[in-house]
């Protein structure tokens, strides 16, 4: 059995559908049957002296040397699975049964292609963890960061971007990005953006690999070298046509991408494209649940969410913090002169300069009509809230343009100091409120109205 012909047992041999090989002590291939070529790619007389494990994929490479040791100990191996690269770079899935012959000095093994059972596994397996994934995820952000530890588990996926279109601006954005080499792909020109927007465009996989056949036009310096990485983008694809990409990109000289990947990665996108738009509804149903729609401050519900947690801060920090009602005195005649859509922009400029009257840190909220409250959260005194108090009544007090109309308004402001006027939510709020009211009628007076 030591070569090709040596035995009236090979004829038979070849007519089997798994491939049968000896391998000697050093390793080489010194007898292979016909059905390795349609395993594996290589002809047997391509085989014959060549070290086996050079065909074994590198990520593989150690643990079937370690299973090659046992075999020549004495140590029949069943069922061991371990990956080829066939001659073409595709990656084969090989089921082996071994064991050591001590009269030919060879190890004799029969192998068998299960690729098909290994892909519609991963499948299945990619499939159970994205949904998981999508469920478990508190966000878009961590639903990327997991789908990208997925992917990565049976694809080199180093360099992984999603790009979501933006029908609205019509441009791409990048939620999750990670590559050193273009950190920003949303800069004119990026590579990243290029593939994206092409995958995008033409809502089909795009496979980029060195020494390819017929690379995409206008893609094909990105593979001219054999070093160069590989590129697979994939469309996310859902029923409403497509929302982005993912894309993947190899290190360069690394494992190259295949047929095979792009059909699993496209499986496993169908899958994505629904946990995002999932995800993407969610967010839009939490935000209508908790922002106003005109302003898009903060609605009351939030708010009081808000004031609990400072409330709660305060009272283990034995800190301070403050509560401004703001109400816009007369807004209802500029309703009644101008129309209610010059009343909608009187409202929306109010919260932008009310937004630029407080620390990010602080919250202004809308909590109905021409209403806001400022939730000052960690002040140090009580003058830092009728400073901001202040500075409200001065910002607001500026004339206004608004669709060929001038607008002046005039804000009432009512403050509530934790803990002076109450340590309850209910208690701030109603001092704040009467607060409100009282500077109401003062400015009423000093007007004569």
């Amino acid at each position: 059995m030591a070569t090709r012909n040596s035995a009236p047992l090979a004829s038979y041999i070849d007519l089997l559908l798994d491939a049968v090989c000896a391998v000697d002590k050093q390793g080489r291939f010194v007898f292979v049957s016909a059905a390795c070529e349609r395993i594996f790619g290589y002809t047997p007389d391509e085989l014959i002296g060549q070290q086996m494990i050079d065909m074994v994929h590198p990520a593989d490479r150690q643990r079937t040397l370690d299973a090659a040791g046992e075999i020549m100990g004495g140590e029949p191996k069943l069922n061991f699975e371990n990956r080829y690269l066939r001659k073409d770079g595709a990656v084969v899935h090989i089921l082996w049964s071994a064991r050591w012959s001590e009269v030919d000095q060879l190890r004799i093994a029969v192998a068998r292609d299960i690729t098909e059972r290994k892909q519609a596994e991963s499948r299945q397996a990619a499939l159970y963890a994205i949904s998981e994934a999508a469920h478990a995820a508190e966000d878009l952000l961590a639903l990327f960061k997991r789908v990208h530890m997925i992917i990565g588990e049976w694809l080199p996926a180093l360099n992984f971007s999603v790009a979501l279109h933006d029908e609205h601006c019509a441009q791409l954005n990048f939620p999750y990005h990670v590559d050193d080499h273009e950190p920003q792909p949303e800069q004119p020109g990026t590579m990243t953006g290029r593939l994206c927007a092409e995958v995008i465009r033409s809502g089909q996989p795009i496979l980029l690999t060195p020494d390819q056949d017929s690379p995409l036009e206008g893609f094909e310096w990105l593979v001219a070298g054999k070093d160069s990485p590989c590129w697979l983008g994939v469309p996310l694809n859902s029923q409403n046509g497509t929302i982005g990409a993912l894309i993947v990109k190899s290190i360069p000289g690394g494992e190259r991408y295949t047929e095979q990947d792009k059909e699993l990665l496209q499986y496993v996108c169908a899958q994505v494209a629904t946990a995002i738009e999932r995800k993407q509804l969610h967010a839009r149903l939490q935000r209508m649940a908790q922002y106003d729609p005109l302003t898009q401050l903060p609605n009351r519900e939030l708010l009081r969410d808000r004031l609990k947690a400072s409330l709660m801060l305060a009272r283990a920090d034995c800190g301070r913090m403050a509560l401004l009602y703001v109400d816009l005195d007369r807004f209802k005649e500029v309703n009644d002169t101008h129309g209610h859509a010059v009343g909608d922009m009187l409202l929306q400029a109010v919260a932008n300069r009310l937004k630029g009257c407080v620390r990010e840190t602080d919250t202004v909220a809308r909590i109905g009509g021409d209403e806001f409250v400022v939730l000052l959260h960690s002040i140090h005194s009580s003058e830092d809230a009728d400073n901001v108090a202040g500075k409200i009544r001065q910002v607001l007090a500026q004339p206004l343009r608004l669709d060929g109309h001038n607008v002046n308004i005039q804000p009432s402001i009512g403050v509530a100091h934790y803990p002076e006027h109450g340590t309850e939510e209910k208690q701030l709020f109603r001092h704040a409120d009467e607060a409100m009211y009282t500077a109401k009628r003062q400015n009423h007076q000093r007007l004569g109205v």
